[in-house]
């Protein structure tokens, strides 16, 4: 990225820039596979559904202990033998889990794949960041998330669709050959990064970077977004499997076609986020997020359907300003402050699929619901005050 007071380094064009969106696209894809058949994984091993769970939190957890260490070695050390390394390792662990007939080593094998995630994701991002102009960082952020939503609509896709659900593992050899394809292409293809600006000044460390207020509310808002965003996508095949529904594993995987909509709104919020603001876009976003969620508690399917299409343009507005918005702040370390950001990203995952199985165990969906509005009180309010501080700039105050 260029950042204040940095020259703006050419970017990437054309199929080379489709490349990192492919590699995103094709990373994100493993993560999310099992989870439109998490009622069929609970009966065939015989687990509670917090258990059952695992086969997605193992993943979420691994990339939340592996960003620090990999956004650290993404500013120091070239891009290439990242995506290697991480590409070739997360698919062999996807072909294990294909495998094994035991959970505790297909939710093993998970987390390893959790654990080289963020060499595609996380250092791909601070590719990003480096390469832009600062003036076309938003959308390019936007466009990152794009990919990401992509991933992870087609990962649902082959777990509950396109693979019948009783065969589950064969989306795991599909995913995984994917994944093996777009590895090799980057790998091969995708330019050097460009050389850091030679500077005298030290870069900023992670704990520098969390005492600065204006990257740490960003770093809670990406928590609490997805803390609730996994919690609904989560627990909704649970919701949807009992009564009054008694929906099939493929009418659920079927609902998550309205992923697409954050595949539009990715690109469209950065374009948002440059007119209106990021503050502007992450309070519209939470407000819309939250009044989706709540839509999902009358029980007709019709209102679920118009829940999740709102939860999903909510969530994605929400994501993608936040992130444009914290990459437009840095003039270096972008690896590491990207690092963070997924870091908080995916802890927020992780501690909302944990938190909301309790609330599951302890009211239902209706608790789930709740517990959600709630923690995006956060992100409404950081968005307010962001848009608030943006127009005092405006009027030069």
């Amino acid at each position: 990225m260029a950042g204040a007071g940095t020259a703006a380094v050419p970017a990437p064009q054309g199929p080379r820039l489709s490349l990192v969106f492919a590699l995103v696209a094709a990373a994100f894809t493993t993560i999310y596979l099992p989870q439109p058949v998490l009622p069929v994984l609970q009966q065939e091993f015989g687990v509670s559904p917090p258990v059952a769970s695992l086969t997605v939190s193992a993943v979420v957890l691994g990339l939340a202990l592996a960003n620090l260490p990999f956004g650290l070695l993404s500013d120091r050390l070239p891009l290439r033998p990242w995506i290697l390394a991480g590409g070739l390792t997360i698919a062999g662990a996807g072909l294990f889990c294909a495998a094994t007939h035991s959970l505790a080593l297909l939710v093993a094998a998970r987390l390893v794949q959790g654990l080289f995630l963020p060499a595609l994701t996380t250092c791909l991002a601070a590719y990003l960041a480096k390469s832009l102009a600062l003036e076309r960082l938003n959308v390019a952020m936007g466009s990152y998330v794009s990919a990401t939503v992509a991933g992870g609509l087609l990962g649902r896709l082959l777990g509950g669709f396109l693979h019948p659900p009783l065969h589950w593992r064969y989306a795991f050899v599909s995913a995984s050959l994917l994944l093996l394809l777009a590895t090799l292409a980057a790998a091969a293809w995708l330019p050097p990064q460009p050389a850091a600006p030679r500077s005298d000044q030290k870069p900023a460390g992670f704990r520098e970077l969390m005492l600065r207020p204006d990257l740490l509310r960003n770093y809670l808002v990406a928590f609490g977004a997805f803390f609730v965003f996994s919690s609904v996508f989560n627990y909704l095949p649970f919701y949807l499997s009992g009564p009054p529904f008694f929906a099939s594993t493929r009418f659920i995987t079927m609902l998550y076609l309205s992923y697409l909509l954050g595949i539009v709104i990715g690109p469209l919020a950065g374009r948002i986020s440059n007119r209106l603001g990021n503050g502007a876009t992450m309070a519209y976003g939470s407000a819309l997020f939250a009044c989706a969620v709540l839509l999902s508690l009358v029980p007709a399917l019709w209102a679920v359907l118009l829940s999740l299409a709102g939860v999903c343009l909510g969530f994605f507005a929400v994501h993608a300003a936040a992130a444009g918005a914290l990459n437009r702040r840095l003039s270096g370390s972008q690896g590491r402050a990207n690092s963070l950001y997924v870091l908080f990203y995916y802890l927020g995952g992780t501690a909302g699929i944990t938190l909301s199985g309790q609330a599951w165990a302890w009211a239902g969906w209706p608790a789930v619901v709740g517990l959600g509005v709630a923690m995006l009180a956060w992100p409404l309010g950081v968005g307010l005050w962001e848009a608030r501080q943006g127009r005092r700039v405006g009027r030069g105050q």
